[in-house]
């Protein structure tokens, strides 16, 4: 996690996400860098709208809680669904977060 909060912290200062600049910014807050995962994040972000990503899923974490009551009801329909179904809805989920990574 480290990773990516010195990635948006230096989005948010206005600095270009690069490895040289990340790996600065882990260094300075005591975090031992591993390349492999430096370059594996700056190449990951390389064309993502930083601003869109971080705003949509701020969307769907602040409508997460108004949705637990409609969850909770629809808990008893969920043994009906087919695991293909379940599956779809789990990907439907994570892609939110995986379009902040690439």
């Amino acid at each position: 996690m480290e990773y990516v909060y010195a990635a948006l912290l230096l989005h948010s200062a206005g600095q270009k996400v690069e490895e040289a600049s990340l790996s600065k910014v882990l260094h300075a807050a005591g975090v031992k860098t591993d390349e492999a995962k430096v370059k594996a994040l700056v190449a990951s972000l390389e064309g993502v709208n930083i601003d869109e990503a971080v705003a949509k899923n701020v969307v769907a974490a602040a409508a997460a809680p108004a949705a637990a009551p409609a969850a909770a009801a629809a808990e008893g329909k969920k043994e009906a669904k087919s695991k293909q179904e379940e599956e779809k809805s789990e990907e439907e989920a994570a892609s939110g977060l995986a379009a902040l990574f690439g």
